[in-house]
């Protein structure tokens, strides 16, 4: 028999003095209540009360557990309380990763007015295109964009996104539009270098299946809003995600190109690591976020 239970039976029996308006209280009959005090004191190996038909009168030792089991429940009472009240109002610190350019435009810039929602909560941000150890570095929640997930981790989905190869007008007409992954070959190509983690090439699909193909040019660095600047620049063709282009796709400020070999999905992702409870802090701040990004025209306006 449940031990939580045979002491809620203890304790509602004292305080309604009867079996029979604790059974009330508890839903239960009369017999039921009375089992479980009598299991108790078997389990305990002592009288806790003495019961006629009228009256109840709790031993000396009855009295003694009796403190202790009201200190227990209460306790548990407020753990409950706690817990669940931690589920439904967001509070603690909220360690955020975001890879740099992305965290500076789409993420940082909503944190004000959660926290103008939620001041119970404080966030701490790190801006990094380097991919984070969550469990390790301490951090609840790791904004992503594209890649693997380690199975030990959620992700949740935020926005769709697409790797894209772009390039203004006057580039194309000047160097003519590249129509296979071969004619990267005779472009400028605007990359990261190796500081920038990306070291390898820019990623296709091309029947099906993933290709990588060597980038090079004139140009490379390792910070993505000096690559976003020079492609906006007409200077060469650059490797981008749509989050960051997409006002000057609409306008037509850039233009995509090789489109049919484009990576399908390179979404935005909330990544955290698995955990039976989600903290409020966490839950909140992601569906903040989907909201935000789920606004029409939130992609398009200008910077």
């Amino acid at each position: 028999m449940d031990k939580l239970k045979q002491i809620e039976a203890f304790v509602s029996v004292v305080e309604k003095g009867s079996l029979t308006g604790a059974a009330l209280e508890q839903n239960i009959t009369p017999v039921m209540l009375g089992r479980r005090i009598d299991a108790l004191e078997k389990r305990l190996g002592t009288k806790l009360m003495h019961r006629t038909t009228r009256h109840l009168t709790l031993t000396e030792q009855g009295a003694v557990f009796l403190d202790h089991c009201r200190k227990l429940l209460t306790d548990l009472d407020f753990a409950e309380t706690i817990i669940s009240e931690g589920r439904h109002k967001a509070t603690g610190h909220l360690v955020v990763s975001a890879p740099a350019a992305f965290g500076r435009k789409h993420v940082a810039p909503h944190a004000p007015h959660f926290i103008a929602s939620n001041p119970e909560v404080k966030i701490s941000f790190n801006l990094t295109d380097r991919v984070v150890d969550l469990v390790r570095e301490g951090y609840d929640i790791s904004i992503r964009i594209g890649g693997s997930i380690d199975p030990n981790f959620v992700a949740v989905k935020l926005a769709g996104n697409r790797r894209v190869v772009c390039a203004t007008p006057a580039y194309l007409r000047r160097n003519g539009t590249p129509h296979t992954l071969d004619d990267i070959a005779h472009h400028n190509c605007l990359s990261f270098n190796l500081q920038g983690g990306q070291q390898r090439g820019w990623y296709f699909q091309q029947n099906g299946k993933p290709v990588v193909i060597k980038a090079e040019g004139s140009l490379d660095c390792n910070d993505g809003e000096l690559l976003h600047r020079w492609v906006s620049e007409g200077l060469g063709l650059a490797w981008r995600s749509t989050w960051e282009i997409q006002s000057q796709l609409a306008s037509g400020e850039l233009l995509t190109v090789l489109d049919a070999f484009a990576l399908p999905h390179y979404d935005i992702m909330a990544v955290y690591p698995q955990q039976r409870h989600l903290p409020a802090k966490t839950r909140f701040f992601i569906d903040r976020l989907k909201e935000t990004f789920a606004q029409p025209g939130y992609w398009t306006q200008d910077d």
